[in-house]
């Protein structure tokens, strides 16, 4: 079955580009060494960044077609991948697994969204960091990326909620011009988020 996200990766061209987003490239520092999960990583240039800096990436994500083209960046850039085709839904992120989750734009139906963060300080290893980018609800007005439903945007009083198991070091609201491929491009409203397992 053919899926929106098979269609949006099906063409030569990266969607979202080929350079990781900008949050994360400024702070990856904090994810201490050792493997990393990307949640919904489409065609993984999140992923394919964080393998250059020496990580373990398993890359996660519903479209075949996303992930056959990760596979494609990660040879281009001589990174090795751990790629995953898997619904969210049904995917178990485990227990004291990972140094790093990166969740980039991923944007769940709320029920959904709180059962994955409920997940997250759970699967970490103590230390770890969760790195996060999403749009919130005040991008409806930008109409410069991301889903045009608001209950799949996300307030930052949302994620203190769904994440307070983990200490945050980062947590905000910003208004930021955003060119990442064609889909996001121009003035968005996004909250940013950096959390550590205590």
């Amino acid at each position: 079955m053919t899926t929106f996200w098979d269609e949006r990766y099906s063409g030569e061209d990266y969607a979202y580009g080929t350079e990781p987003n900008d949050f994360l490239r400024a702070e990856a520092h904090r994810i201490p060494p050792g493997p990393v999960l990307c949640l919904a990583e489409g065609e993984g240039r999140n992923a394919v960044f964080l393998a250059g800096l020496g990580h373990q990436v398993t890359a996660v994500d519903q479209s075949a077609a996303g992930l056959r083209k990760a596979e494609r960046l990660a040879q281009r850039n001589g990174v090795t991948l751990e790629l995953i085709q898997a619904d969210l839904a049904t995917f178990d992120l485990g227990r004291d697994q990972w140094s790093g989750i990166v969740e980039i734009f991923v944007h769940l139906p709320p029920e959904l969204r709180r059962r994955i963060h409920a997940q997250i300080p759970l699967a970490l290893r103590p230390a770890g960091a969760f790195v996060l980018e999403v749009y919130r609800p005040e991008q409806l007005v930008h109409d410069t990326g991301g889903p045009k439903d608001a209950a799949l945007l996300c307030s930052l009083a949302d994620l203190r909620q769904e994440l307070a198991p983990l200490e945050l070091v980062i947590a905000r609201e910003v208004d930021r011009e955003i060119h990442e491929g064609r889909f996001h491009t121009g003035a968005s409203a996004t909250v940013q988020l950096v959390g550590h397992r205590r």
